[in-house]
């Protein structure tokens, strides 16, 4: 087992993790009476960890890996096929960086649409494929801003991305820039405008409420966007961040312990008060539960090990604002306290609870 994690890249716990759920489990045995991979257990785990690095979940690995329609061939294709897709949006963006880069170097000025281009929708363009393997709606906090939405019957959704938290039994519509994310949106879901926040597309007051959930930190002016959603509706709802606090990045062990560039990420992320009083709103907490279904940054800060796993940290826009080295030191660091009990020791008051507030907020106006 140590020689096969070695070979793929992964850590011995993994292949456990897989043997243990059934995912992949070395049938063959040694001449010491070992267990040990045969050549078709590698050949499944190749796939397992092919699907796990493009982004899917383990339930859906597993229903592609045993779906017996397809064969070793089909799978090689439908990998292919991925790679290519995500090959080309890190194309898009490269290039995107080079005409930044030539520009610049000639001493000419990038306007700020082309600065907000890489940022904006290119940014999800880029991390938007990884959002259905580990990002979906969290019930708890659907409820809390379902309730906020009180006796609403036509929404309108902000940033929407794929579809998460839009009410089921009202009348939406939802605003997404980036054209990957639109295009992940499920079968049947609300009609999707391809817009920004600070450019509303509709009438004053057409909707009876205008909401956006962890979004407005991607506007490129997130004054201007709250004002069209107050303009374009009765009711505001924003699910937000609040950087008010002192120290506030102390609130969660891996921004203080491990990712500390993450403020620098936020550093020019406008106050909550002012947001709060930029639209009349009012301010709730909105705590995380320590089994969130929804793979935002703070989702696991009672499961510490899902960061090690780049399918989850894809699914968040963070990691790709840090960057590289910071990500790789980040990741390392904790799975090295990870494997001490350092991290567990640091953290042992975190396991007997069942929320946490991570300064997520909801404006509600």
């Amino acid at each position: 087992m140590g020689r096969v994690a070695e070979l793929a890249g992964v850590s011995v716990r993994t292949l456990h993790h897989y043997d243990e759920i059934g995912l992949v489990r070395p049938s063959a045995r040694t001449a010491a009476g070992y267990r040990a991979y045969s050549a078709d257990d590698v050949e499944r785990l190749r796939e397992v960890l092919a699907y796990r690095r493009l982004g899917f979940a383990l339930r859906d690995v597993a229903e592609l890996v045993d779906d017996p329609s397809t064969d070793a061939v089909a799978h090689l294709r439908r990998l292919r096929g991925l790679l290519v897709e995500r090959r080309d949006r890190a194309d898009s963006m490269v290039a995107a960086l080079d005409r930044e880069i030539e520009t610049r170097a000639k001493g000419l000025t990038v306007t700020p649409e082309e600065q907000l281009e890489m940022l904006g929708p290119q940014l999800y363009d880029a991390i938007g494929g990884a959002y259905p393997a580990t990002r979906c709606t969290e019930p708890r906090i659907a409820a809390q801003i379902w309730d906020a939405l009180g006796d609403a019957r036509t929404v309108l959704n902000v940033g929407a991305g794929t579809g998460s938290y839009e009410p089921t039994a009202r009348d939406v519509t939802a605003v997404e820039p980036s054209a990957v994310m639109r295009g992940q949106r499920p079968a049947g879901s609300a009609p999707c405008v391809a817009a920004a926040a600070e450019n509303l597309p509709f009438e004053d007051e057409s909707f009876d409420v205008a909401m956006a959930v962890s979004t407005v930190h991607h506007w490129g002016d997130p004054f201007a966007g709250l004002r069209e959603m107050r303009r374009v509706a009765r009711r505001v709802v924003v699910l937000t961040f609040d950087t008010d606090e002192p120290r506030w990045q102390d609130r969660f062990w891996l921004t203080r312990d491990y990712l500390p560039e993450f403020a620098g990420v936020l550093a020019d992320f406008p106050p909550l008060a002012a947001m709060a009083g930029a639209i009349g709103a009012r301010v709730e907490p909105v705590p995380v539960p320590w089994d969130c279904a929804d793979g935002l940054f703070e989702a696991y800060w009672r499961r510490p090990e899902a960061y090690l796993d780049d399918r989850v940290r894809r699914a968040m826009s963070v990691w790709t604002r840090v960057g590289p080295k910071a990500e790789e030191r980040a990741v390392r660091s904790l799975g090295d306290d990870l494997d001490s009990g350092r991290w567990a020791e640091r953290n042992k008051d975190l396991a007997d609870l069942d929320a946490a507030d991570l300064g997520l907020r909801l404006l509600i106006a």
